[in-house]
């Protein structure tokens, strides 16, 4: 599997996996099936997947907990994980930047994670009110520390990277984007040219681009494959420092996800995958 070193010098592999499936309902709570998101979990790995992206929102905490408990001490994977965000409710999201609650952050996760620095961690939203400053400042301050190795960012654009640079490094940035979703291109293309990792959540469109009856349908028939597949090898293609992390509650889904790093697209089938995405946007 194709590989991609974050900030340097912590290589992962680009087809990662998002752990948020992981739990209950609007991401809310317990699994469903708790025993089979513990054979996700494990199956990760084995499958040579070495890249988690997880939150401390995400259950709350339910994520965090279940990679703890079936993954540790994660021997040649990296664990990462988000804060600056609370949760209220199944489905719902709030952004808190406070200094002082981003270090909770921060300190939770190491405790959840059960390990003395987070390899990866991503500031899940910048507080609109509060400056951003404020919230780059507390997160230097915490790398400095040691408690974390590499800073990334969630949902920013270009000038919120460079506003950072004065704070740390941005090692990765985690914007929505996929194939019928590519608002975030500029960032993503500035992301090539400064060798930034570029997350794209929502990397199937939660399922849409992964359903058998899409318009890129036919052309994963054809190649026999599935329509997901197609959908995160465009990704793949799309841009060297791109790096994927589709998430499922499922072992069966999984397997199919992680084999779409196996697939080859050539240049007629990339641009027609363009041009479907666009259609179907």
């Amino acid at each position: 599997m194709q590989t991609f070193t974050i900030g340097g010098d912590l290589e992962v592999t680009r087809l990662g996996f998002g752990a948020m499936r992981v739990t209950g309902e609007g991401i809310w709570g317990e699994p469903a099936d708790p025993a089979e998101a513990r054979r996700v979990l494990r199956r990760v790995p084995e499958l040579g997947v070495n890249f988690i992206d997880t939150a401390d929102s995400d259950g709350p905490f339910v994520s965090e907990d279940l990679l703890a408990e079936t993954l540790h001490p994660y021997r040649g994977i990296t664990i990462a994980t988000k804060g600056g965000l609370v949760r209220t409710g199944p489905g719902e999201w709030s952004p808190v930047g406070d200094p002082e609650y981003l270090r909770q952050c921060v300190l939770m996760s190491m405790r959840r994670l059960r390990v003395e620095r987070i390899d990866l961690w991503q500031l899940h939203r910048i507080d609109p009110k509060l400056p951003r400053e404020e919230q780059f400042g507390v997160i230097g301050e915490m790398q400095k520390e040691g408690l974390i190795r590499h800073v990334g960012l969630s949902e920013v654009d270009i000038d919120d990277i460079d506003a950072a640079a004065p704070y740390f490094k941005v090692a990765t940035v985690q914007n929505r984007f996929n194939l019928i979703d590519r608002g975030s291109e500029d960032v993503l293309d500035y992301c090539e040219r400064m060798g930034i990792g570029f997350i794209p959540w929502f990397p199937l469109a939660a399922g849409d681009l992964s359903a058998g009856d899409s318009p890129i349908g036919a052309l994963a028939k054809k190649k026999n494959v599935t329509a997901g597949q197609l959908a995160l090898a465009w990704l793949l293609k799309r841009s060297p420092v791109m790096l994927p992390i589709p998430g499922t509650g499922s072992v069966k889904h999984l397997e199919e996800n992680v084999a779409a790093a196996e697939l080859q697209l050539d240049d007629v089938e990339f641009e027609k995958l363009n041009d479907l995405g666009r259609v179907i946007r």
